[in-house]
C-alpha cells in the first residue's frame, strides 16, 4: 500500500496557537495521566494468582515500555507530527497502511476509556452506591465519560491544568507505598515464590500479558504533537520521562504490596482495592484505606481526561489528510476537536452500557477490552517498524554505536507489542470465546473498509520522511 514519495508536502504540525499549546510540565502530565489510571491500583489483585513471580513480568513489560518510549522519543524528535504512530506509518507506507493505524488507534483510545469507566466505578462505589444498584453504577460510568470530554471542550488550557493537578494527587498514593511502604515488608510474603501451578516461564507470561496492558498510553505526547509548545523537544523529553516515572513508581510499589500482603490475601475480593488495604495494613482501620480509594477516583478521572484527548487527536490528524471524513477536522472556537471527542465519547458510552447488559454484556465487554491490546500493538508494532526502516535508511548519519542501540531498542519494542496481540486472548471453553478479541479486531478492520474507499479520493499525498535529527 505504499505510495510514490515524488510530489509529497513536507512534514508539518498544525493546530492550536502556541499560547494555548502544552508545554513540558503539561505533556509530561499527560503521559503519566494516560499511562497511570485504574488499573495499576487494582494489579496486585489481577497477579495475585501467579504470585510474586509477577514482579519479574513488569519488570520486562517495564523495558518494553521504555523501549516503546525511546521509540517514539526518536519518531517525534525527527517528525513532531500530529497522530504519532498514525503519521509515521502514513510517511513511510502511504495512506492505505496509515489508515488502518488511526482507525486501530482510535479504536483503542475509546473503547479503553470504557474499560478505565467501569472500572473506576468500582473506587466511587466505595463511598456511594454501596448496594452496587445498576442504574446507579450506569450514571457513575457514564459521568467519568462526560466529565473529561466537557473539560476537553473549554479548551487545552484547562485540560492541561486538570491533568496536572489530577497527576500529582494520583502520584501520593503511588509514591507512598513506592517509598514509606518498603519500610513493612516482610521477606516472607515472597513465598512461595510462584503460585500459579505452572512453570516459571508460563507464569511470567501468564503475568506479563495483565502488566503488558497497564503501560498503555507512552504514545500520548506523540499523538498530540500538534498541541504541545517546541515538539521536537518537549514531546521526546515527556515521552521519556512520563514513562520513566510511571515505570519507577511502578515496580517500587508492587515490590511494596507484595511485601505487605501474601499473594493469598491479595486474591481475596475482600482486597480488589489492594492499595487500599495494604495501606489499613501499614495503619490499621480503614481510614487511610478510604484516602487511597479517594485518590484513585481522582486517577480514575484524570486518565480519562487524557484518552479523551487522545481519543479525538488521532481521527484530527486524519481528517486533516482526507483519511477520516471532513467533520472529525472540525475544531471548536478554543481549538479543540468536538466532533471527534462527542463522537468518542458516545461510543464508550455506548460499551459500557453493553458490559452493564447481563453476563453476556460482561463477556462482550471483557473481550472488547482485550481487542484493545490488538488494536494499540497494531501502531506499536507498525512504528518500531518504520523506526528501524528510517535509522537503516540514515546509515552514517550518526555513529555505529548509536544506530546499533536505536535497532535494538526497535526490536525490544516490536516484541512487546507482538506480546500484546499474542497474549490477548479471552478465558473460555467456546472457541468464539478464547478467540473473541482477534474476531472483535478483524471485525473492526472490516467495518473500516467502506469508511476507507469513500474517503480514498479525498486523501492527500504523505509527507516526505523528514532528515534525522
Amino acid at each position: 500500500m505504499s505510495v510514490s514519495t515524488q510530489h509529497r508536502r513536507p512534514a508539518q504540525t498544525t493546530g492550536t496557537h502556541s499560547d494555548q499549546k502544552m508545554g513540558p510540565w503539561q505533556a509530561t502530565a499527560l503521559v503519566v495521566g494516560s499511562i497511570v489510571g485504574v488499573g495499576i491500583f487494582s494489579l496486585p489483585y489481577a497477579l495475585a494468582s501467579y504470585g510474586p513471580i509477577s514482579l519479574v513480568a513488569m519488570l520486562i513489560a517495564t523495558v518494553g515500555a521504555l523501549a516503546l518510549a525511546l521509540v517514539f522519543a526518536g519518531l517525534a524528535r525527527r517528525m513532531p507530527a500530529e497522530g504519532g504512530p498514525y503519521a509515521y506509518v502514513r510517511t513511510q507506507f502511504g495512506n492505505g497502511w496509515g489508515f488502518a493505524n488511526a482507525w486501530f488507534y482510535w479504536i483503542t483510545a475509546w473503547a479503553g476509556n470504557a474499560a478505565i469507566a467501569v472500572g473506576w466505578v468500582f473506587y466511587v462505589e466505595h463511598f456511594i452506591n454501596k448496594d452496587g444498584a445498576t442504574w446507579a453504577s450506569i450514571l457513575i460510568a457514564l459521568a467519568g465519560l462526560w466529565i473529561p470530554a466537557a473539560v476537553n471542550l473549554t479548551g487545552v488550557r484547562n485540560l492541561s491544568a486538570f491533568q496536572v493537578v489530577t497527576t500529582v494527587t494520583k502520584f501520593v498514593p503511588l509514591l507512598f507505598m513506592a517509598t514509606v511502604g518498603l519500610f513493612f515488608v516482610s521477606s516472607g510474603n515472597f513465598t512461595p515464590w510462584n503460585t500459579s501451578g505452572d512453570t516459571s516461564l508460563s507464569a511470567i507470561g501468564g503475568a506479563a500479558a495483565i502488566c503488558l496492558f497497564s503501560y498503555l498510553g507512552v504514545e500520548a505526547a506523540a499523538v498530540t504533537a500538534a498541541k504541545v509548545r517546541d515538539p521536537e523537544r518537549n514531546v521526546p523529553r515527556s515521552t521519556l520521562g512520563g514513562t520513566a516515572a510511571s515505570a519507577v513508581v511502578y515496580l517500587l510499589s508492587l515490590v511494596a504490596i507484595f511485601g505487605i500482603l501474601p499473594a493469598a490475601a491479595l486474591a481475596s475480593d475482600a482486597n480488589q482495592a489492594s492499595y487500599a488495604a495494604a495501606t489499613d495494613q501499614i495503619f490499621g482501620g480503614s481510614w487511610s484505606g478510604n484516602i487511597v480509594a479517594a485518590a484513585v477516583v481522582i486517577s480514575g478521572i484524570g486518565a480519562l481526561n487524557g484518552w479523551t484527548m487522545i481519543c479525538a487527536e488521532m481521527p484530527l490528524a486524519a481528517a486533516r489528510n482526507g483519511l477520516f471524513p471532513r467533520a472529525f477536522a472540525h475544531e471548536s472556537s478554543r481549538g479543540m476537536p468536538s466532533v471527534g471527542i462527542i463522537a468518542s465519547t458516545l461510543l464508550a458510552s455506548v460499551a459500557v452500557l453493553v458490559s452493564y447488559a447481563g453476563a453476556n454484556g460482561a463477556t462482550v465487554f471483557t473481550t472488547l477490552v482485550l481487542m484493545t491490546g490488538i488494536t494499540a500493538a497494531v501502531p506499536y508494532a507498525f512504528s518500531a517498524v518504520v523506526q528501524a526502516i528510517w535509522r537503516v535508511r540514515d546509515g552514517h548519519a550518526t555513529s555505529t554505536a548509536r544506530l546499533v542501540r536505536d535497532l535494538v531498542v526497535t526490536v525490544v519494542a516490536a516484541g512487546l507489542s507482538l506480546a500484546f496481540i499474542y497474549y490477548s486472548r479471552n478465558t473460555g471453553n467456546a472457541w468464539y470465546v478464547y478467540w473473541g478479541p482477534y474476531l472483535m479486531t478483524a471485525g473492526a478492520l472490516v467495518l473500516g473498509i467502506p469508511v476507507y474507499l469513500l474517503q480514498r479520493k479525498h486523501m492527500t499525498e504523505p509527507a516526505d520522511v523528514p532528515p534525522y535529527k
